[in-house]
């Protein structure tokens, strides 16, 4: 074993070197880690798992990638996606898509006897997604969708369920305008209740059969208004996107998620912002305070430098003698940081105890992403980092005077 090590070693671990300005020094120490590594592990685990939850959410209700008409308006009513150079199965083979279904969608109003509500009809049809959507629902089933006739069975979302004062096995007439036609009235049984905490679908969307919305919209049995497409990795929407774009054909178009909703895209943004922001700030008071726990240690062992120094050791190897010590102080520091900031993550990932807005946040509790390479970086970066700041503030051992220092101890 080298000199510096051994030597820092033993003065780390003997018990008879540490006087009461020592052990404030290393109390301060450790609790300046301890604190940077809780801080920065919630920061990170739930920035992390916000925006995870987020994304998550809005992509398994729309799709990671929507393909419409170009002759797509602002309106809610989808234009007939155009099938001249579309390729369904192309596009399925493409590597890091999941699937996709078809869907369409009109505009129109849920109305009881004391109140009405402006909604959206998504129609669905055979291949929806049904496990991508469960996770939404609170009540009730999904309905089966086999675009043979007409099924009148629909699911709402809470927050029009409430204002409306509705609950499942409830019927509900909506009613949808065309131009210069007759308002067309459908009376439809409300079979579940879904969720997303996504206050842009929430206010507006109920899912239903897709021939409900072609029989509005004058679209013949095997038309449709667009395509969701599911990723496997959400993350992959850059290079998945230009080779989906290959395959839909001319008059059509393809739409990110993340163009579909920017205010949800700028919401996500700020997560990134804010953990940089905040790992930085944290780094930086750990930083200061070890450097300074290493000045105040140099000082007060002065006259142990320079016996060291009178025995022949090198300026080199005491200053890795002090860094040594110093980074061993900070052990003790970094695993009750981790015990301590796992253990309260753990807390919060299976009570969900902590509680969000939705009309805020976009999610209801807050949500965590306890990532064994994001928490191991954690502790290995504010250790590399401490140690490498020490290096200049070490050289202070250089300007010391060994007959100086003995001779004034």
């Amino acid at each position: 074993m080298k000199f510096p090590l051994y030597f820092s070693k033993k003065i780390a671990f003997s018990k008879d070197n540490k006087n009461n300005l020592s052990k404030v020094i290393v109390y301060i120490g450790r609790l300046s880690v301890a604190l940077g590594i809780i801080v920065s592990l919630i920061t990170i685990s739930t920035g992390l798992g916000s925006k995870k939850a987020i994304e998550d959410r809005i992509s398994n209700f729309s799709g990671d990638i929507s393909v419409k008409s170009t002759r797509s308006n602002s309106s809610y009513n989808t234009s007939i996606l155009d099938t001249n150079g579309l390729d369904k199965k192309a596009i399925k083979s493409v590597p890091g898509v999941a699937g996709l279904q078809s869907y369409a969608a009109v505009s129109g109003i849920l109305r009881t006897e004391n109140n009405f509500a402006g909604v959206i009809l998504k129609g669905v049809g055979k291949d929806f997604d049904k496990s991508r959507f469960e996770p939404f629902m609170i009540q009730g089933s999904i309905p089966d969708y086999k675009e043979d006739g007409y099924n009148n069975e629909i699911i709402l979302s809470e927050k029009i369920a409430s204002d409306l004062a509705l609950k499942t096995s409830d019927s509900i007439v909506a009613i949808f305008s065309k131009e210069d036609q007759k308002p067309i009235y459908r009376k439809f049984l409300i079979k579940g209740i879904y969720k997303t905490d996504i206050k842009l679908v929430d206010d507006l969307y109920i899912i239903g059969d897709i021939n409900h919305v072609r029989k509005v919209l004058n679209m013949n049995e095997t038309e449709v208004g667009g395509l969701d497409v599911f990723l496997e990795d959400t993350d992959q929407i850059a290079d998945v996107f230009p080779k989906i774009e290959k395959y839909i054909g001319y008059k059509n178009y393809a739409e990110k998620v993340t163009e579909k909703y920017p205010q949800i895209l700028d919401w996500v943004n700020i997560f990134n912002q804010n953990i940089s922001l905040i790992i930085t700030i944290m780094l930086l008071v750990v930083v200061i305070n070890i450097v300074m726990v290493l000045l105040i240690l140099i000082i007060e062992r002065t006259n142990s430098i320079g016996l060291l120094k009178t025995f022949g050791a090198t300026n080199g190897q005491i200053r890795s003698i002090f860094i040594n010590y110093t980074l061993m102080i900070m052990i003790p520091g970094l695993l009750a940081g981790n015990i301590i900031g796992i253990g309260l993550l753990l807390i919060q990932k299976y009570t969900g105890i902590i509680k969000l807005d939705p009309e805020n946040y976009f999610i209801s509790t807050v949500p965590v992403d306890l990532n064994p390479i994001y928490i191991i970086s954690v502790s290995v970066g504010i250790f590399i980092v401490s140690g490498i700041a020490m290096i200049l503030p070490s050289y202070l051992i250089s300007r010391i005077s060994p007959l100086k220092a003995i001779k004034y101890s």
